[in-house]
């Protein structure tokens, strides 16, 4: 029942734009970057014996504003789509458990965002590969960068998802979004406990696999609060 629901959550975001905007986000990252370099290539790789390491870290500046915009993006238009067509009422009358649907949702959700981070990947590197920054490509670190955000943002994930799911006002999970990209821009001053500061990799300890593991954690632990939440409520 499962793959069936997927399916058919795949089915309704054919035309809706949401692919198209799991490309656009990635690709505008890495687009800032080419304008970046394109204006001041020779400056830039002044600033580092290591080009692809700075390269990178460039790219990764804007990358967790992208994803938690594309987040709140992401959760709401999922959420307007089931609201536009009635959806909810006519998935809960199937033979389908509230725990199934919602774990679709967030299932559906998650491929999209980790589909974004292996595109931000495939980006930096042909951009990278374009300006000739060396021959010895760091393919570990362009993984790390490319997803460990994505782990780290699941709690933001969790969030918005269950925000949307529940409210009939769809401004609300937006407002709550629009505060999220604010402190992921700033998220050089937030404390560490904020989950907005956690896609950037940036802590106390200056170990960014804390920020992934603590994203994991948190964000399973949200998911299944906002699961319950989703179960308990009436439809709308």
């Amino acid at each position: 029942m499962m793959g069936k629901l997927l399916t058919a959550d795949f089915l309704k975001i054919k035309r809706k734009g949401l692919w198209l905007l799991t490309l656009i986000g990635p690709l505008g990252v890495v687009a800032l970057q080419m304008v970046n370099y394109g204006v001041r290539k020779d400056y830039l790789l002044q600033q580092s014996e290591d080009d692809w390491g700075y390269f990178i870290l460039n790219v990764h500046s804007f990358t967790p504003l992208a994803l938690v915009l594309g987040i709140v993006i992401l959760t709401s238009f999922m959420a307007s789509i089931e609201n536009e067509t009635n959806a909810w009422k006519q998935l809960i009358a199937l033979p389908v458990s509230k725990l199934i649907v919602y774990l679709s949702k967030f299932t559906l959700l998650a491929i999209l965002l980790f589909l974004a981070s292996t595109l931000l990947m495939l980006f930096t590197l042909s951009f990278g590969l374009f300006l000739k920054l060396g021959d010895t490509v760091p393919y570990m670190e362009l993984a790390k960068f490319s997803y460990f955000p994505a782990f780290a943002a699941l709690p933001i994930l969790a969030l918005q998802l269950w925000i949307a799911s529940v409210s009939h006002n769809q401004g609300i999970p937006i407002t709550v979004g629009i505060f999220g990209v604010i402190f992921a821009y700033s998220s050089y001053v937030l404390p560490d406990w904020m989950i907005w500061k956690w896609p950037s990799l940036m802590n106390h300890w200056n170990e960014p696999i804390i920020n992934v593991l603590l994203g994991v954690g948190i964000g399973i632990l949200l998911y299944v609060i906002g699961m319950i939440d989703f179960t308990r409520r009436d439809v709308k």
